[in-house]
């Protein structure tokens, strides 16, 4: 968001750091697929180091968070789901769209804009 609109756009003046912190706070969330929670983990560390010294870091590191959080709780409707047979079709969906979502919002970021993930709960503000 624009700190002066607070609407999506692109940050005026964000150094190359700081796009390719912002960009990191999104593409560690695949440490989740070797790492138990580590898509909330590895985000999580980037954004409580960096998020003073980068603001569209800390704008970044609180939005993926707050993506992941409520993929987390996507995915385990999914797999309680599964019981009815559609949860596997739901939680494979979840999984593409969550990987095809990061890697666009990991660009966003790297180009210095400030990316909003779609269906996603604010828990942290």
């Amino acid at each position: 968001m624009n700190e002066l609109t607070n609407q999506p756009g692109e940050m005026a003046g964000a150094s190359n750091d700081e796009k390719m912190w912002a960009m990191l706070c999104h593409l560690s969330t695949f440490a989740g697929y070797v790492i138990p929670f580590g898509n909330i983990i590895a985000p999580l560390l980037i954004w409580i180091m960096k998020k003073e010294e980068f603001p569209l870091a800390n704008d970044q590191g609180k939005e993926v968070l707050n993506f992941q959080i409520s993929f987390m709780i996507y995915l385990a409707i999914a797999l309680l789901l599964i019981i009815v047979v559609i949860g596997i079709a739901l939680a494979i969906a979840l999984v593409l769209f969550e990987i095809i979502i990061t890697i666009i919002a990991a660009v966003n970021a790297y180009d210095g804009a400030r990316y909003r993930y779609p269906m996603t709960i604010r828990f942290i503000k």
